[in-house]
């Protein structure tokens, strides 16, 4: 199986911003120790405060999937409820 690439971007609704950025912020630890992550870096937009962007490579599909149906990833979905504005996962390969 090919690597894998995902972005991910979350906008946090007006006011939110600091919370989901602290949530966001406790998914670095456990990623970094989930078999077959590559890279797993958290960004802030520059010119969009609110506006947070992962940049994540794996090692097939198969470690991506369990990363996004992990644990910690679960909890943070349900602590965050009703925090973000807008969520985008786009997942690449390499390739033609």
């Amino acid at each position: 199986m090919a690597e894998v690439s995902a972005i991910a971007i979350s906008v946090a609704k007006p006011g939110c911003q600091k919370k989901l950025a602290e949530a966001l912020h406790g998914l670095l630890e456990p990623t970094h120790k989930e078999k077959g992550m590559l890279q797993y870096d958290m960004f802030c937009d520059i010119q969009e405060p609110r506006c947070f962007v992962f940049i994540e490579r794996w090692e097939n599909e198969e470690t991506f999937n369990a990363h996004c149906n992990s644990a910690h990833v679960a909890a943070y979905l349900e602590k965050t409820d009703g925090w973000v504005e807008s969520n985008k996962i786009h997942v690449l390969k390499k390739g033609k």
